[in-house]
């Protein structure tokens, strides 16, 4: 057990023990004389395998001095294998890797750290009931089994103050914002002495304002000669704004390594996925129609039993968008599921199309012609071990022509299924394939084609172009607006801002359960979204 140091009467045993801490204690970052552009590190032929897929096929890559560089592509491109096998949770099965001009072999991360290599991960670290200087310093080593608290304070305020990183150290973590735990976490890799900073999507849990301060740290963190290195799924604007080198890997491979200056957001994307987009997303005006689904008051627990939807109040129209924005984990999953009729309120009404639907099973909200492409397309969305057919009729399997006498009427299942992988486009060998063959965006599709042959009044959207290539984001979007060009109520819940605020008539904020403010999208600005994120009513 780690004891803290008490005060010495003598002054020399003081100056002892504080050179004692400057050798066993990584101190703070010094000014120090840098060489832009220098290569910090390398990594060379990296190749990662495992059954059925190569994560990583032959990377090369290097990281510079004083420069941000940008990992960008979609899910399942090789971005995270290849920042764990450079942070040592992973090892490479061929390639190596040169820091300072010397090959080294990273087995752990703490091989990483001692070589100067920090990692932020997207889901933080951190244990809430300590102090911001209790968790940076956990796990070093002091003098004796003895950490001097006072001296790890102090370094953690050099720190702070020289990248601008505000932060109080005597702060309890669960009493800290979002955004105050990632300065944490960066000033836990800079205090263990990390020149190369990797981040996995550093603005994904961020609202706008704390994503424009991480942006101006990172960029003071690299003038003072880091290598920062974020790893982005498709903020493109964020890429443009933030990075000045990026690197665009495809199913495993580097497509592309490219000077931020010399390309455009329309060149990344199409780099991504491999072919050219045009974007069509466009919303006309449609008059909106009479009130669909009404909710009053609405509140209800979360999974741990412990309050997630706190007095909820908003109404919904034919014809309408309505966008609910926030930083993930407030209440917005559990919003879903009590409209679809997958969670049970505490309090509150539930009316759709005039009637109390409050508490109904998820069939009988579904009969009122409710579709739900949830948060999750492989746990919720659709069932993995059936085949795309099966998938596709699950809403509508007890009913003529699919149904007759308690018996599934093959034909016409394969019939309906053919006609909707045609009409959305769904990129599968037959309707008798496996949904578990299919790629994320073509999941996304038949979980589309499912809800939509239904001839909704009411969708509900949870992030429903998550993790998906910009091609079928695009596509899915449209689909969308389509349906609301229809007359479909569509309750837009996404952790995307931009989505919300390209595809909304109307955006509410959630905020640890309540709503902050409802506002027209024409009213609407990052700014105030981005306040009422963060808990301003408005």
């Amino acid at each position: 057990m780690i004891k803290l140091a008490k005060k010495k009467k003598s002054s020399r045993s003081a100056v002892k023990k504080a050179r004692i801490f400057k050798t066993e204690l990584p101190s703070a970052p010094t000014k120090k004389v840098v060489k832009p552009g220098e290569i910090a590190i390398q990594m060379k032929e990296i190749t990662k395998k495992y059954p059925g897929v190569i994560a990583c096929d032959h990377i090369n890559l290097d990281l510079r001095v004083g420069e941000i560089h940008a990992l960008l592509g979609e899910n399942g491109a090789g971005k995270t294998t290849l920042m764990n096998i450079l942070y040592g949770f992973t090892q490479p099965d061929e390639g190596e890797i040169i820091i300072k001009g010397k090959k080294v072999v990273l087995k752990s991360p703490h091989d990483a750290i001692k070589l100067g290599i920090g990692m932020v991960h997207q889901h933080f670290m951190l244990i809430p009931t300590m102090t911001v200087t209790q968790n940076i310093i956990l796990g070093l080593k002091g003098h004796g089994n003895i950490l001097d608290m006072k001296l790890a304070k102090k370094r953690v305020i050099e720190i702070s103050e020289r990248y601008g990183l505000k932060i109080d150290p005597d702060a309890k973590i669960w009493q800290l914002s979002v955004g105050e735990r990632q300065r944490v976490e960066i000033i836990k890799m800079l205090y263990r002495g990390a020149q190369v900073l990797i981040m996995d999507e550093p603005t994904a849990v961020l609202t706008p304002q704390e994503s424009e301060e991480l942006m101006k740290t990172l960029r003071e963190m690299a003038k003072g000669g880091l290598a920062v290195i974020p790893f982005i799924t498709h903020k493109l604007n964020e890429v443009m704004a933030l990075c000045d080198k990026v690197t665009v890997l495809r199913l495993g491979k580097v497509v592309s390594t490219v000077d931020k200056r010399r390309t455009s957001k329309e060149g990344l994307a199409e780099k991504m996925i491999g072919r050219k987009i045009i974007s069509r997303i466009g919303k006309r005006r449609i008059k909106k129609g009479a009130i669909v689904l009404d909710v009053k008051n609405l509140s209800a627990l979360n999974d741990k039993l412990l309050p997630a939807v706190k007095g909820v109040s908003f109404s919904l129209s034919y014809g309408e968008i309505l966008g609910i924005a926030g930083v993930a984990g407030n209440g917005q999953r559990e919003l879903s599921e009590l409209v679809t009729g997958l969670r049970k309120t505490t309090s509150g009404k539930i009316s759709i199309m005039g009637k109390d639907m409050t508490n109904r099973t998820p069939e009988e909200i579904a009969s009122k012609k409710v579709a739900n492409i949830p948060e999750d397309r492989t746990e919720m969305g659709l069932v993995m071990d059936f085949t795309v057919a099966e998938n596709l009729i699950m809403k509508t399997h007890s009913n003529p022509p699919f149904a007759k006498n308690k018996s599934l009427n093959r034909k016409e299942i394969s019939k309906f299924a053919d006609k909707l992988i045609s009409e959305f486009k769904i990129a599968a060998p037959s309707s008798e394939t496996l949904a578990r063959n299919l790629s994320g965006g073509n999941l996304q599709k038949a979980i589309l084609a499912r809800e939509l042959s239904i001839e909704p009044k009411i969708l509900v959207a949870v992030d429903p172009t998550r993790g998906l290539d910009i091609g079928a984001t695009e596509y899915v979007r449209q689909k969308i607006i389509e349906e609301k060009e229809k007359g479909v109520a569509v309750l837009l819940i996404s952790t995307d801002l931009d989505e919300i605020m390209t595809m909304s008539d109307r955006i509410a904020v959630m905020y640890e359960g309540q709503i902050m403010g409802i506002v027209t999208a024409g009213a609407a600005n990052l700014k105030k979204i981005g306040l009422m994120m963060a808990g301003a009513k408005n």
